[in-house]
């Protein structure tokens, strides 16, 4: 039999073993030398006594379904504190035996959130979409139609106030921040002079005063048996605040542009209005879709100080079940369970911008 025939120097090609694979990457990485390998052991000496008791705690020796009583007798977590009262967490005060509204209200939402994620759907139908999704969530919360009993905004409160809160507070802070921006660059003084003190009054105070203000200030200055809703309010204030800071962001996009561009653009007789729609926004906002994600961001957890106007959002709620006295030792698994349904909302908001981002991507 004949012996297959070795190339002496193909096996001199072959990279060393020690540094392929698992073994090279640790090597590459975690112990190429005496300091790193020292600092390595050091991490993992502290995530040893770390996060083995912390996993005992969540999942081992806890409870998930039970009464408080028997949580009292255990060293781990007790979530029983979410399923037991999970319904009031989620929809507050409204009436028990209409729960199944804002419920609805809220997975019609998260549809119609889904579908405009893509952007092929971004065509004028998706508004008509909106706008028939948004009368059929109204119809559900506020009730007066279809035989729907009547329950009055005042016990609106958990997720869906909060979910209401952030995403038209976005939606109509964005827009209103890119006319500011627009505004503050704008070559009439009168409304230059306008954009910019309204945009420094309202970043120079924090949000909470302007809850505050239309809660008990703004008020006052309406005509004697006219009242303006709460949550209104509060919608309108996390609108004007979060536009402030939108309106500096896009106006840092709109500097990030090449003189270049608005001269092409008027060499092709295009109007102001045209070339701001047609060449120098779109490029602008896709400049600035991190840092405004990020106010957007900040915004969605800002609606926690409505509390200030007696709303009710979904931390509040969960601080009314932890004045409990049967559930008052459990506030760790709480708002454990509150930064986690926080953290995916945010985390969802920030991965859709990357990929906005990356789809915007122009290669320039």
């Amino acid at each position: 039999m004949n012996e297959p025939i070795t190339n002496p120097a193909r096996e001199q090609l072959r990279p060393p073993k020690r540094n392929v694979g698992v073994y090279g990457w640790l090597r590459e990485n975690l112990f190429n030398n005496w300091f790193n390998s020292l600092l390595t052991l050091l991490i993992l000496y502290g995530l040893w006594l770390t996060c083995l008791p912390l996993i005992r705690w969540i999942f081992i020796d806890s409870l998930w379904f039970s009464s408080a009583e028997a949580c009292r007798d255990i060293e781990g977590a007790c979530w029983s504190i979410i399923p037991n009262n999970v319904s009031f967490i989620f929809f507050g005060f409204f009436p028990e035996d209409q729960q199944w509204r804002p419920l609805t209200a809220m997975l019609l939402l998260f549809g119609l959130v889904f579908y405009s994620k893509d952007r092929k759907h971004w065509k004028r139908a998706l508004g008509f979409y909106w706008l028939c999704g948004l009368f059929v969530m109204g119809s559900l919360m506020h009730g007066g139609l279809f035989g729907l009993p009547v329950v009055e905004t005042d016990k609106w409160s958990g997720f869906p106030l909060t979910l209401m809160l952030a995403l038209f507070g976005m939606v109509c802070a964005y827009p209103l921040g890119v006319l500011l921006a627009l505004g503050r660059r704008s070559k009439l003084t009168g409304i230059k002079s306008l954009c910019v003190v309204y945009i420094e009054l309202i970043r120079g105070v924090p949000l909470i005063s302007l809850l505050f203000m239309s809660s008990v200030m703004f008020p006052l200055f309406l005509p004697e048996g006219m009242t303006i809703d709460k949550v209104l309010r509060a919608q309108v204030a996390i609108i004007l605040f979060t536009a402030a800071y939108i309106a500096e962001v896009v106006r840092g996009g709109l500097q990030a542009i090449p003189r270049g561009q608005y001269e092409a653009a008027e060499s092709l007789g295009l109007g102001y209005g045209k070339m701001m729609r047609l060449i120098i926004l779109p490029q602008a906002l896709k400049v600035v879709i991190p840092p405004s994600v990020g106010i957007l961001i900040s915004a969605f957890k800002d609606t926690s100080l409505v509390v200030i106007i007696a709303l009710y959002d979904v931390l509040t709620t969960t601080k009314v079940t932890l004045s409990n006295p049967k559930w008052m030792a459990f506030s760790s698994e709480a708002y454990l369970f509150l930064a986690a349904l926080y953290f995916i909302c945010c985390y969802a908001m920030s991965s859709y911008s990357r990929r906005l981002e990356k789809d915007l991507h122009t290669g320039l």
